[in-house]
């Protein structure tokens, strides 16, 4: 028997205040950053008008859940307090919210203590941490008090440093013991819903990034939905001698060898396209059944 004829069961739904997201067929986050330095978007959504248009957009071609971040974690980047990141959040989860109160929030942030404050300020729905509560040890506590869904990812060291020199022994089994480790300590918190993240590019070389898209479907063993944040990346623009403007050919292509090989939510800057490709990879699953 081949691996891909070996059947996981993985979870398949979580609770977001009431509102049941279900991964039978795979969903979209759309990427909001509401910073002046991301690797692609920075600077483009931070007044209310375009922060609020924005949201609209994507809303309206499909995203399942807006993923807000006034944070950049892309390699090197300058380091924000927490009060700086405060200050971006408050006014645009509340305008967000204000506007479009039925819309499923998540914001990308590994501070418990600003964790707490807007899913108790502005019903934030779920938290997106890239250190999964490794830097702000609070984190996993405080979600699992909260109740609310947890998105835990991979990553070595800050994004400050993540880059410098990352090596593994086996990149896939050591982050599935990575995560293995994460998640007892979670759910002996109390978190029940979780989605894990592989990190693409997050103290990873290439190779460790492609190795990981081969492999995804081993992920399946930790019983949890899969997230990738692969959207115009570097691992898709550098091989192809290419600007992040000039990737979203390739991101779709990614997208697509994600979700053939397990992924159930993809996070992306181009919610359409990414909408687009799971549809016809759902058709495609669902054809002759």
């Amino acid at each position: 028997m081949s691996f891909k004829d070996t059947f996981f069961s993985v979870k398949q739904t979580i609770n977001c205040g009431g509102t049941i997201i279900d991964f039978a067929d795979p969903r979209v986050m759309g990427i909001l950053n509401i910073t002046p330095d991301s690797f692609f978007d920075g600077g483009s959504y931070l007044s209310e008008s375009a922060i609020l248009s924005r949201t609209s957009a994507m809303l309206e071609e499909g995203a399942d859940i807006i993923d807000v971040g006034a944070y950049s974690s892309r390699p090197g980047a300058t380091e924000v307090t927490f009060e700086e990141e405060k200050s971006r959040l408050k006014p645009a989860l509340k305008a967000i919210r204000k506007n479009f109160p039925a819309a499923i929030l998540s914001v990308d942030t590994f501070r418990a203590g600003l964790a707490e404050y807007i899913v108790k300020e502005f019903g934030v729905n779920l938290i997106n941490d890239i250190s999964s509560g490794l830097i702000d040890n609070n984190m996993i506590p405080v979600i699992g008090s909260l109740k609310i869904p947890y998105i835990m990812m991979h990553m070595r060291g800050t994004p400050q440093t993540m880059q410098n020199n990352p090596n593994y022994q086996d990149v896939t089994q050591d982050l599935l013991a990575f995560f293995a480790d994460r998640i007892a300590v979670a759910r002996q918190a109390g978190i029940d819903d979780m989605i894990v993240d592989p990190g693409f590019g997050f103290g990873k070389t290439l190779e460790d990034n492609y190795k990981l898209l081969k492999e995804l479907k081993l992920f399946d063993l930790l019983g949890l939905p899969v997230m990738v944040g692969l959207s115009r990346k570097s691992m898709i623009f550098k091989p192809l001698h290419l600007l992040p403007d000039e990737a979203l050919n390739g991101t779709t292509v990614l997208h697509t060898l994600a979700l053939n090989n397990g992924a159930k939510l993809l996070r992306v800057h181009d919610v359409k396209e990414a909408v687009q490709a799971v549809r016809l990879f759902s058709i495609c699953l669902k054809a002759g059944n």
